[in-house]
């Protein structure tokens, strides 16, 4: 399967919450969900995906390995205790969360484990979050050109993350934003009001509408029913060049996460 364009998040929710969100998300037509070991939520949403009655070959699921688990002899056992909690017997999509370069344990040793989770049938594809543009080529060294699905990265209009991004689409690497409302920051821009009022959407369709129309995929969470069917109709979205290049102009480095240890030296 693909990597699909529209997902679910679910960083910072966990328990009853994360369930209700994954059910409600997956009952108005999503099929695309994305945790991590360190979200402590996975067997949550393994619990709402098993009652949701969805099967599981209409599903994507994507998780991300931690730092703690990064180690050869770890990282295949750490990803096996996942995909227990998940209630499944492979992922489609398997990150590694942070490049965490101060972690002790080089990025050829995860890398190659990370491959090895593929050949053993464990994860369908393997990829990358929060990688600039020298990790991400280190990495490609080592599983091989056309292996890494994607880097998932911090994108919004206020961090547009050009440089980056041009370089993955040149390397055939999906780009996915994460945090493409910029902690909701965005939800009060007057530029973006403004196209919204345009186009009769929401602030938070235009920024989800920008990101799907240069080709990325979005993975925006929420717990209201109202708020992730409205983030659906994103994909239905088609601004013009004068928006684009309106939403364009935002960019101003406006970074929201990097945690020291974990974050590389950003492009």
């Amino acid at each position: 399967m693909n990597l699909p364009a529209f997902g679910l998040g679910t960083y910072r929710l966990t328990g009853q919450t994360v369930i209700d969100s994954v059910k409600m998300a997956l009952e108005l037509g999503y099929r695309a969900v994305d945790t991590a070991q360190i979200y402590q939520n996975e067997a949550d949403v393994g619990q709402a995906i098993t009652e949701s009655g969805v099967a599981r070959d209409q599903l994507f699921l994507t998780t991300k390995i931690w730092k703690d688990s990064y180690a050869a002899d770890r990282l295949i056992p750490s990803l096996r205790q996942s995909l227990s909690k998940l209630r499944t017997d492979h992922v489609d999509l398997t990150l590694i969360h942070w490049p965490a370069p101060g972690n002790g344990v080089e990025l050829r040793e995860f890398m190659g484990a990370l491959a090895e989770a593929k050949q053993l049938g464990l994860t369908r594809q393997i990829g990358v979050s929060n990688f600039n543009i020298e990790l991400t080529r280190q990495a490609i060294e080592v599983v091989g050109k056309g292996e890494i699905a994607t880097n998932q990265v911090e994108l919004s209009p206020y961090l547009q993350n050009r440089r980056l991004a041009a370089f993955l689409i040149e390397q055939g690497i999906t780009v996915t934003s994460y945090m493409t409302l910029a902690y909701g920051k965005v939800l009060k821009d007057p530029v973006l009001a403004e196209i919204a009022s345009k186009h009769q959407a929401s602030v938070a369709q235009i920024a989800l509408a920008w990101a799907l129309q240069l080709g990325y995929a979005v993975i925006p969470s929420s717990t209201k029913r109202e708020n992730l069917a409205s983030n659906l109709l994103a994909r239905d979205l088609r601004l013009d060049d004068q928006d684009m290049t309106r939403i364009a102009s935002l960019e101003r480095n406006g970074r929201e996460v990097s945690p020291a240890g974990l974050a590389p030296d950003w492009d």
